[in-house]
């Protein structure tokens, strides 16, 4: 990564429920933004929210599977990105429920590589 390249962060907001076969999402893409050689990801487990569907869902500790806000966020060169991003588009697409993808610009200070 070089201060003089664009960056992004690829956001896929989702639930700790949603699957790609038998894998949750978000282990299936951060599994495969590794392979691609994406930079990094991070995967954020909410404790409360909504999306399109309009129901709110929270975490409760009677229930024995929860359905909870997961984002999935990625950062690395814009291009690299929106190429990852097309060939993951189609899987999102027929996932049974929603999701929210978006892409921000963004700026890299500091990548310090770790042991």
């Amino acid at each position: 990564m070089t201060r003089d390249s664009k960056y992004s962060r690829l956001k896929i907001k989702a639930s700790t429920t949603d699957k790609i076969g038998t894998k949750p999402l978000y282990q299936h893409l951060v599994e495969l933004a590794k392979k691609k050689g994406i930079s990094g990801a991070t995967v954020f487990r909410g404790i409360m929210g909504y999306g399109s569907s309009s129901a709110i869902h929270s975490s409760r500790f009677w229930e024995l599977t929860e359905k909870l806000p997961v984002v999935i966020e990625f950062v690395d060169e814009t291009e690299k990105l929106e190429l990852f991003y097309s060939e993951i588009e189609e899987e999102l697409q027929s996932m049974p429920k929603g999701c929210l993808v978006t892409i921000e610009p963004t700026e890299i200070l500091l990548q310090k590589k770790g042991t």
